[in-house]
């Protein structure tokens, strides 16, 4: 049996899909099991032991399509369900299962704040793609593999962290999802802890304005390291406060204590930490705090995120608790 599993992006959606190729290739080890994602996104699954050949899609999907008609798949597994997958699921002519979206869900959410999201994480809705080849959730969580060419010593961060540090995730798709840096500074000030700060190079600036609170204390890592060089930043830490991105969901893979700070989106969604088997409501993981600022009449505002809040006024993170957040910091760290 051959199987093509599908998801285009980005980082935290393709590590959220991990579960379902785990249990494929666990449960049915007789099936070949290949991913198709961008090519951007080749750090996420090219080290994943659970997949048998990874195929990466540049800029022509049409060229990507004739060189995945030559596998002759016998099922397609979509977990991104949009346009350019039903382009491929089409030329393949192979069976195919996709996961609900649940758009008409999520626009009522943020449109009318009228939740009728299912109280479950977006995996458990990726398995129902699965279900019909007999795959089950083992609720063993996600995964992330790194190779041990990519992974952190001592001598690539300063002596002041290496007994621990809290890894702050200050980067972000969209601004209305980013924790602000004034916020940023408030929390490095009053935490007691070596601070790590993590995100892309678009991050560094934003970094180096942290830093400006205490060059010592607070270390900027935001574009020095490469993906899997900052999840293994990520490992390891002690704690980690992360904004709704990528590098949260490697943060749950590793099982590490995590603060997520939400803004303009919200975990009802489906895209909350996810440790296996654990909703929003009565099965919260241990590991797992969130902050997100209730009551609010325009929260959440959008599914994905603005360069600018609509209402200017940002009250979704602005008006989080910073000493809430460094008492759950201190908490995990004990």
């Amino acid at each position: 049996m051959k199987v093509l599993i599908v998801r285009f992006s980005s980082i935290g959606d393709i590590v959220l899909t991990t579960p379902v190729v785990r249990c494929l290739k666990q449960q049915r080890p007789d099936a070949e099991v290949h991913y198709l994602t961008k090519s951007a996104y080749r750090a996420v699954v090219a080290h994943n032991p659970y997949i048998d050949k990874c195929i990466y899609l540049e800029d022509d999907l049409n060229k990507t399509i004739e060189e995945l008609k030559k596998e002759r798949y016998d099922y397609v597994i979509d977990l991104h369900n949009n346009l350019r997958t039903a382009r491929v699921k089409k030329a393949l002519g192979a069976e195919s299962h996709a996961f609900p979206k649940l758009n008409v869900e999520k626009w009522l959410l943020v449109n009318f704040k009228i939740d009728m999201m299912p109280d479950k994480s977006i995996v458990e809705r990726y398995f129902e793609a699965v279900k019909p080849l007999g795959i089950r959730n083992d609720g063993q969580g996600l995964d992330y593999f790194i190779p041990d060419t990519q992974k952190i010593t001592n001598d690539d961060i300063p002596m002041s962290h290496w007994a621990g540090y809290v890894a702050c995730v200050i980067g972000g798709s969209y601004n209305t999802k980013k924790f602000p840096v004034e916020k940023w500074k408030e929390f490095c000030a009053a935490v007691p802890f070596p601070v790590m700060l993590l995100g892309g190079a678009e991050d560094r600036d934003e970094g180096q304005l942290i830093v400006g609170e205490d060059s010592i204390k607070i270390y900027n890592a935001c574009g020095k390291f490469n993906l899997n060089e900052s999840a293994d930043l990520v490992k390891r830490a002690k704690v980690v406060v992360t904004n709704d991105t990528g590098l949260m969901h490697v943060a749950t893979a590793f099982r590490k204590n995590v603060i997520s700070l939400w803004g303009n989106t919200s975990p009802e969604m489906g895209m909350f930490p996810y440790y296996g088997f654990n909703n929003l409501k009565d099965r919260v993981a241990p590991q797992s705090v969130i902050m997100e600022k209730k009551g609010l009449r325009c929260h959440p505002c959008s599914k994905l995120g603005y360069d600018k809040c609509p209402k200017k006024h940002f009250k979704c993170m602005r008006d989080l608790n910073v000493t809430t957040i460094v008492e759950q910091v201190i908490s995990f760290w004990n």
